[in-house]
């Protein structure tokens, strides 16, 4: 009998807010009609934001939530994968990864048996904000550096919030990454090439960063759901929305689904600026931040304040 033919897997990785859900709505959107895809979401909060905003009936999705795939939710990963590879038999796994993830012990983990039996990894794509790339203190953080390190290719988004002289110094910077990655590209609205999956990916070391164990516990979650049957005031909403970092001080990311005038709608914050897309997802709208301190109950009541009547 010949060997099974496993199945490519590959990470999406990249800080908090860089956009890697956008990218990934993008890449099911232009998927090979011919292929066969599933889709991994892992997120720091317990409140699952993006695989709501991924699930729209055509590629299964998984949600693994609470922690990074190799820490807290490691032990989800083994179970999910293998449930999502017996009952969807895909050609192609992509996995996107916790902003806090540590890329490499994910790599780690898809490696290792049981999953390294059924499970080809293939190039790793790490979405950057030019601007934090090129920040000094982004590249002291140990698990920035390793999402850096373990990229295949590396992918410039948020162009429009980077002057020329950022895009310059990004350019600059990542063409001088030892090893070299096997692509650098810039995209705008998530634009990623399918074709991208494929690229040959460089070899990776089995090896687990020396990461401090606070590296991720500085930031807590809070996350809240809503019955699918209310409905939010979208003036209410926006003004929320510019008021969060006056409500949660220090706050590093904030997104949401939402129901609006029948209709929903994911809204989206980071590093200063948030933004909406319609989704398809209709089973609740629910919302969730992520700071170094929160206020919930504060949190809470605004956010009630912006439901319409029952």
């Amino acid at each position: 009998m010949p060997p099974m033919k496993k199945t490519t897997v590959n990470l999406l990785s990249g800080f908090l807010g860089v956009g890697k859900t956008t990218t990934l709505r993008h890449l099911i959107a232009h998927k090979p009609a011919h292929e066969r895809w599933a889709i991994i979401v892992n997120e720091f909060g317990e409140i699952g934001i993006d695989g709501a905003v991924l699930s729209d009936g055509e590629v299964p999705v998984a949600e693994i939530a609470g922690g990074c795939l190799c820490c807290v939710a490691g032990p989800q990963m083994t179970v999910t994968v293998a449930t999502l590879l017996r009952r969807e038999r895909p050609d192609r796994l992509i996995i996107e990864a916790s902003g806090l993830a540590h890329a490499a012990g994910v790599i780690d983990e898809l490696r290792a048996k049981p999953l390294g039996d059924a499970l080809e990894v293939g190039a790793v794509l790490t979405l950057v904000d030019p601007r934090q790339f090129v920040d000094p203190s982004y590249a002291m953080q140990p698990l920035y550096r390793d999402q850096i390190a373990i990229a295949d290719v590396l992918i410039a988004t948020k162009l429009d919030l980077a002057d020329i002289e950022t895009l310059n110094a990004f350019r600059d910077k990542a063409a001088g990454l030892f090893p070299p990655k096997a692509l650098v590209a810039e995209v705008a609205q998530g634009a990623a090439d399918p074709a991208w999956l494929d690229l040959v990916p460089g070899i990776k070391p089995r090896y687990r960063p020396a990461l401090p164990q606070e590296a991720a516990s500085r930031w807590q979650s809070q996350g809240w759901t809503f019955d699918a049957e209310r409905e939010f005031d979208g003036e209410r909403l926006t003004h929320f929305f510019d008021a969060l970092p006056v409500l949660v001080p220090g706050l590093v990311r904030a997104k949401g689904v939402f129901r609006v005038l029948g209709s929903w709608v994911w809204l989206n914050w980071s590093e200063g600026h948030w933004g909406a897309a319609q989704v398809a997802w209709r089973r609740d709208s629910r919302f969730e931040v992520i700071a170094g301190e929160i206020d919930a109950l504060a949190l809470e009541q605004a956010l009630n304040a912006c439901l319409g009547a029952p």
